[in-house]
């Protein structure tokens, strides 16, 4: 590594440090560690703070870079700074230590929002810091906007937005996190692939609600509610969503058809001939794969009687909902009754929100997108894909019409697995590369 890697990486170690996990209870957020996050951004990126304006929404940040050209359409470079809650329990290294381990390839930093997303947010300044220094300035306006509270509502970012709105901004392209560059996830398929979000599954919470009698324990009626409620459950796993190939899905199958071996590359490449083939493919190979094809509910919070020995009068599921494209959340709540099939059964939606207009796989915004994942990992193969989870890039649907979701990191399937869980941890080589991207990217804009 160079000295400026070098001093990249401390940088970047400085501000994992700072635990900014934000919580759904909003009173139970340490509001200081946020503060201290902005107040340390200007000591370690002098330059871009005395280039770029710089706003508060609350505590998310929005940074304006004036380009040649003011009256060409800007583009925004969207992460967030916010990470989920994280003990010490179970980590090999305390989450907010940032600790190094390892030489070369294999040197890899440990911490809490190594890969979401403070892994971005930061290889966004240095890139950015970058730049300034070279003398740089784009030919369009460029806005940076890091959220504080996208792992929770997002309100940051719907702030951000309304804004930008009020003044007429409407970006030509918009580039968040989500995707990244992965491998052995598509069988048959050796090379690594970069797969780039072009659109994100509806996110709604359901809820299911049993009210009867309650009573004594030691009496119990044959159906008590959470006996209900526990049916209404198994009859919603029985009844999946049927699977579904989008225009993207079959995009992305044709894509990686060209690069598939054996029998299924007959099979990615015959996409649309082979839909029915391909669902069933999809479905089996595994949990994200079969995500991909079709909505899909898991129940992640149960509630029922306050005592050990009473009935419950009241028994509740929450159901986390992710929708598929080109599904909505009326078709969605009429499956879920049609399965569970009983009127005692209440099903509402909470938070509801529809999947995500589909961003152009063609034209010059895609072109430059897949031109800077190509300049630093020219080996892999750029497809479009519908993203699982939810972003704040969502929110910006509402003004730009090229939102795209992509992480410029290698993650293997172990490290996916850290998301939002123990143990997570980056490779330095690889975040170093995602500096690169956004160099690339921003020179391109």
């Amino acid at each position: 590594m160079t000295g400026a890697q070098d001093a990249a990486l401390e940088r970047f170690r400085a501000l994992l440090r700072i635990p900014t996990m934000s919580r759904n209870a909003v009173e139970a957020t340490d509001w200081a560690a946020f503060d201290e996050f902005v107040e340390t951004l200007p000591t370690l990126y002098p330059l871009l703070h005395a280039r770029l304006e710089r706003e508060r929404f609350g505590h998310a940040l929005l940074y304006h870079w004036h380009g040649r050209d003011a009256e060409a359409p800007p583009a925004v470079l969207l992460a967030h700074y916010d990470v989920v809650p994280a003990t010490a329990d179970g980590w090999e290294h305390p989450p907010f230590a940032a600790e190094l381990t390892g030489q070369g390839e294999k040197r890899l930093l440990w911490s809490r929002g190594t890969l979401d997303d403070k892994g971005a947010v930061v290889a966004i300044l240095e890139a950015v810091e970058s730049l300034l220094a070279d003398g740089f300035t784009p030919e369009n306006d460029v806005y940076l906007s890091f959220g504080h509270d996208e792992e929770t509502v997002g309100s940051g970012a719907r702030a951000i937005v309304a804004a930008l709105r009020e003044r007429g901004v409407r970006p030509a392209i918009v580039v968040d996190e989500g995707g990244a560059v992965i491998e052995k996830v598509f069988p048959g398929v050796r090379k690594p692939i970069a797969v780039v979000g072009v659109s994100e599954k509806g996110i709604t919470t359901v809820r299911l609600t049993v009210e009867q009698q309650g009573g004594h324990a030691s009496t119990p009626p044959r159906m008590t509610a959470t006996v209900r409620l526990a049916r209404a459950i198994t009859r919603l796993n029985a009844h999946p969503f049927p699977a579904r190939l989008t225009e993207t899905n079959l995009r992305m199958v044709e894509t990686l058809g060209g690069h598939a071996s054996g029998p299924l590359r007959f099979v990615f490449a015959r996409a649309r001939m082979l839909q029915p083939v391909l669902r069933a493919v999809f479905a089996r190979l595994g949990d994200e794969t079969r995500a991909i094809v079709r909505t899909t509910t898991a129940v992640t919070q149960l509630s029922g009687s306050l005592a050990a020995n009473a009935l419950p009068e009241t028994a509740e599921a929450v159901v986390n909902v992710r929708i598929a494209v080109g599904s909505s959340v009326a078709e969605t709540l009429d499956h879920l009754r049609r399965a569970v099939h009983d009127p005692l059964v209440r099903i509402e939606a909470v938070d509801a929100n529809e999947p995500s207009p589909v961003s152009p796989t063609s034209g010059p915004q895609w072109e430059r997108v897949a031109a800077a994942i190509g300049a630093v990992h020219p080996d892999a193969v750029v497809t479009p894909y519908i993203m699982l989870g939810a972003s704040d890039g969502r929110h910006f649907t509402t003004i730009s019409d090229a939102v795209y979701r992509f992480t410029p990191f290698e993650m293997s399937s172990e490290e996916r697995g850290t998301l939002h869980a123990k143990n997570e941890r980056i490779r330095v080589t690889t975040w170093l590369r995602g500096i690169r991207f956004y160099e690339m990217l921003l020179r391109s804009l």
